[in-house]
């Protein structure tokens, strides 16, 4: 993720739409060819985000909570419970 570096840059913007993002902006993000970004929108401003990056944080907003649920409360309980479900698995 970001530090809290600000980055400052332009682009023009081509007919068909098209902007090229700039190399600096491109690595702060973690962006390369190939790579799909996301456009989010919110009060008259726009930020580009790595659509990779954005689908975790996503994912882990809708997760949030659910390893309590689940029984889980530290990470040790997430081994044991990963440790045993392979022992099971490798056991059929």
């Amino acid at each position: 993720m970001l530090e809290s570096t600000i980055l400052v840059n332009d682009a023009k913007v081509m007919s068909k739409g098209q902007v090229t993002i700039p190399k600096n902006i491109r690595a702060a993000l973690g962006i390369s060819t190939g790579d799909r970004v996301t456009f989010i929108v919110e009060n008259g401003c726009v930020k580009i985000i790595n659509s990779a990056i954005y689908a975790m944080q996503k994912f882990q907003e809708q997760m949030k909570g659910e390893a309590e649920k689940a029984g889980f409360s530290s990470e040790e309980d997430v081994d044991a419970w990963i440790t045993e479900s392979r022992r099971e698995e490798n056991a059929e």
